[in-house]
């Protein structure tokens, strides 16, 4: 018997015990049935990532109906905004939402890292212990953990330490319990400032770390995986 055939048979059979325990005295009981037995279709019918490929395979289960992302984002961002209000006041973190309900945090190096260095400094952790557990509460989103650099250096160091800025936060999110499943990390050096490198006050806007939370949206789980750019 195949996987399909065989996920249906058990559809069927927890349809029928579902069914066979309800009570006739229950006014309710063709939603609660209908509610129980589509929970459990969706769990076994469901399709999982295929992590060799990095691709999902039909629908996700978890993944967010259409008209729910909007009102999932938005818990979620006024969740992010008041657990992180301190580092919102301190200008050490920047919350916006981008156009596809994408959530975009814009984390600060000075902050998170020394110069020049990318292990995340102690006074910083507590503030990643926040996001992740928010991240663990929403965890219907892929994580995307972007590095960028100033101008200092040549191209090739400055695309190495973006690339491991980022794979520092994207690992110390996975060591607090966010799946690695859900976290993908790259760097972009000094390709995409956000101003003048001339100054250092530009400088040290263009190094940062971005991290953009993304829905998972049913039938177009794919695009929740695609690297973001907004730039």
């Amino acid at each position: 018997m195949n996987t399909t055939i065989r996920n249906l048979a058990l559809v069927c059979a927890v349809t029928v015990a579902v069914s066979g325990c309800a009570t006739q005295n229950d006014p309710n009981e063709r939603a609660k049935v209908g509610a129980a037995v589509g929970a459990v279709a969706g769990a076994v019918l469901g399709h999982q990532l295929d992590h060799r490929s990095g691709k999902w395979v039909g629908a996700a289960v978890g993944a967010l109906a259409g008209a729910g992302v909007g009102h999932y984002m938005d818990n979620q961002q006024q969740d992010f905004e008041s657990t992180m209000q301190r580092e919102r006041e301190a200008n050490e973190l920047e919350i916006e939402r981008l156009r596809d309900d994408t959530l975009k945090l814009t984390v600060d190096s000075e902050v998170s890292f020394d110069f020049g260095k990318a292990d995340i400094k102690p006074s910083f952790r507590p503030s990643l212990d926040k996001l992740a557990r928010l991240l663990q509460k929403y965890d219907r989103t892929v994580v995307h953990v972007v590095g960028h650099t100033d101008s200092i250096g040549s191209d090739s160091y400055n695309q190495g330490l973006s690339e491991r800025r980022a794979l520092s936060v994207g690992d110390y999110l996975a060591s607090y319990g966010v799946p690695r499943e859900r976290l993908r990390t790259e760097g972009r050096g000094e390709s995409e400032p956000r101003a003048d490198n001339a100054t250092e006050a530009g400088r040290q806007l263009n190094r940062r770390v971005e991290i953009f939370v993304k829905p998972i949206v049913e039938g177009q789980e794919q695009r929740a995986y695609e690297s973001p750019r907004y730039y």
